[in-house]
Parts: structure tokens; C-alpha cells; sequence
């Protein structure tokens, strides 16, 4: 039989303050993501037939390859809070929890750093 009220068991155990800053910058990434994702959409009709050499010359361009770098850095951090949440929503073990979000996030970033080097890979 349990000695404390239900207020004794979870107080201390409520918020750790960081809902809302995951929160917005999720919504954050969300926004950034809207133009980059038009210019990248914009930017594969306009190369649709080209040579593989005349898209790796617009692709070794700055501009380009800046935005490029960009929308990679900003999709997988945006997907990054993402898969955090619904992991968070729906594996109950808490050690479970702790090594999914671990590693989705070491995959993420893994993935961004694949992404980012083959951008500067054409583009240097």
C-alpha cells in the first residue's frame, strides 16, 4: 500500500521546461522548410533533361549549393523532432525510449552529415 497522495507521487516528476522550445523550433524548421523545399521542387523541374554534367556545374555553384546545405541541415532536424515526439507517444519502457531517441538522432545526424558532405563534395 502506497503512503503518498497522488499530487506526494508526481510532484517533481512534471515538466522539465522543454515542450515548448521543441515546440517552436519544430514549427521553426516547418517554416524554413516551406521555401527550400519549393526552390528544391523549383529547382529539379528546371533540370529535368539535363546532362549529369550541367547539373553538377549549377550544383558547384554557391548559391545552390548553399541552399542545398540548408534544406539538408533543416529536414533532418526537422525530422529529428519529429520521430522524438512519436517515440516519446508511444514506446512505454523507459530504457526502450532512451536508446530509440538515441538512435534516431545519432541516424539523423548521421544522415546530415552524408548529405552536407556529398553538397560540398560537387560543389568544392
Amino acid at each position: 500500500m502506497k503512503m503518498r497522495s497522488s499530487l506526494g507521487r508526481v510532484r517533481g516528476l512534471g515538466s522539465a521546461k522543454d515542450g515548448v522550445h521543441h515546440w517552436w523550433v519544430q514549427r521553426l524548421t516547418a517554416v524554413a522548410l516551406v521555401p527550400l523545399a519549393l526552390w528544391f521542387v523549383a529547382a529539379l523541374v528546371c533540370q529535368v533533361g539535363a546532362s549529369h554534367a550541367s547539373v553538377t556545374a549549377w550544383l558547384s555553384s554557391p548559391l545552390p549549393a548553399i541552399v542545398m546545405v540548408l534544406l539538408s541541415i533543416a529536414t533532418f532536424y526537422h525530422a529529428a523532432l519529429g520521430l522524438q515526439v512519436v517515440i516519446e507517444d508511444y514506446v512505454s519502457h523507459e530504457g526502450l525510449r532512451l536508446v530509440a531517441i538515441a538512435a534516431m538522432k545519432l541516424a539523423c545526424f548521421g544522415l546530415a552529415v552524408a548529405a552536407i558532405f556529398a553538397v560540398l563534395k560537387i560543389a568544392l
